[in-house]
């Protein structure tokens, strides 16, 4: 059933109903078509898919495991919690499953350099290692805010050997970042390819990102079963573009799971106070593909924030956005003093530091957990918050 939906969805021009599809500039047109057709011929080849799995199992270290966290499931005393693992693939995160796909992707392609935006500098990390594993060059785009905030995360990109941009215009985060790094990418499309780091821009990337995703839920699926014998009830992610979540929900979507993506709401529902895209925005077109978005009076994408760098984004993956509109998707939106409250509780009573970005999802799970006795909540833990621990201890101490 699952490969029905993914064959199904997007259509040949990219579109999940009306979301999606390819608005950009006639150079992009012609590298996106490029891109498109070389990963529409690597996809069905034997060859490529070998290799993938090859890296998968013996340089990320996949299968990740799914953990059952009793400590905190006893505290809080309703339904089982269990954490999916991205943060224990290499480098941290979930970033990894399409950035090693997408360089091979490029190296097929014949592609001399990566380039990239980064928000919380996951994706930057995973991208310059998978430049540095097929000996190609790569520059991240990044803003001066999430620079400050991630600097451990900037550190790894320059010793892996990346060209780190730092990013001064507008607000100096992930918008930002993405559109210094599309304008690079425009200078010389031939001999680099834009990676992008989630399930948003234009066709093919989200279905790109998504199917090099949809590991994560094809291995939680089949380990959950193993565990419990049955599925879970709940799955829940955090969504800021939604590649973590994509994958995770691609596991579960023609079954009777629900599916929970869960947004940031900041420090609350005020316009530029938060980045809940499909809680409080509306369609609309944004870095070259149509979804849900945020906008300011003039009808331009919003000014966004959230304590978590990697979801500061004032839209959504168009599979959300859709997936979401048909009612198969429910959202949740919760702030960041919630999440830095998950973010210690994983933290001092399982041992596992999580990303932010992950906590968000936690903060979820533990919110509904009590009302929901003898259900299963699975949580995509996306990433691990080696990077974030200099912000919090500075912002929030050691949350005693």
């Amino acid at each position: 059933m699952m490969q029905s939906y993914l064959k199904q969805f997007p259509d040949k021009n990219g579109f999940f109903g009306k979301f999606g599809g390819s608005f950009v500039p006639e150079p992009i047109t012609k590298a996106m078509e490029e891109i498109n057709q070389a990963y529409n011929l690597i996809a069905q080849n034997s060859d490529f898919i070998a290799e993938l799995r090859k890296i998968r199992k013996h340089f990320q270290g996949r299968p990740t495991p799914i953990y059952f966290a009793h400590n905190l499931t006893k505290e809080y005393g309703g339904a089982g919690i269990y954490l999916k693992r991205e943060d224990l693939n290499h480098t941290g995160a979930h970033k990894l499953n399409h950035c090693m796909g997408e360089a091979l992707l490029a190296k097929f392609m014949g592609k001399k350099k990566l380039i990239a935006e980064t928000g919380a500098g996951q994706h930057g990390v995973a991208l310059a290692t998978a430049a540095a594993y097929f000996g190609l060059e790569c520059e991240i785009h990044m803003g001066e805010v999430d620079i400050a905030k991630e600097h451990p995360n900037v550190v790894r990109m320059k010793i892996l050997g990346a060209k780190v941009v730092s990013v001064s215009r507008g607000a100096k985060t992930l918008k930002e970042a993405v559109d210094s790094a599309f304008e690079a990418y425009l200078s010389d499309p031939k001999n680099m390819m834009y990676a992008i780091g989630s399930v948003v821009g234009p066709h093919p990337f989200p279905k790109m990102v998504r199917d090099f995703q949809a590991i994560v839920g094809i291995e939680s699926k089949e380990q959950f079963l193993e565990m419990t014998g049955e599925l879970p009830d709940i799955v829940c992610a955090c969504v800021g573009g939604g590649s973590n979540a994509m994958g995770i929900f691609s596991g579960f979507i023609d079954d009777a799971v629900d599916l929970v993506g869960v947004e940031p709401l900041g420090r609350g529902s005020v316009l530029g106070e938060h980045a809940a895209s499909l809680s409080y925005g509306s369609e609309g077109i944004m870095h070259g593909f149509n979804s849900v978005m945020l906008k300011d009076s003039r009808g331009e994408p919003a000014p966004v924030y959230s304590v978590a760098s990697g979801l500061d984004y004032p839209s959504v993956g168009p599979e959300h956005a859709y997936l979401h509109s048909i009612g198969r998707t429910k959202v949740a939106a919760i702030s960041d003093k919630e999440a830095i409250s998950a973010f210690f509780a994983l933290s001092k009573k399982e041992g596992i530091i999580p990303a932010i970005e992950s906590s968000h999802a936690l903060a979820y799970a533990l919110q509904i957990a009590p009302e929901l006795k003898g259900k299963k909540i699975l949580v995509n833990l996306s990433g691990r918050g080696d990077k974030d621990i200099d912000f919090v201890v500075e912002k929030y101490g050691y949350g005693e």
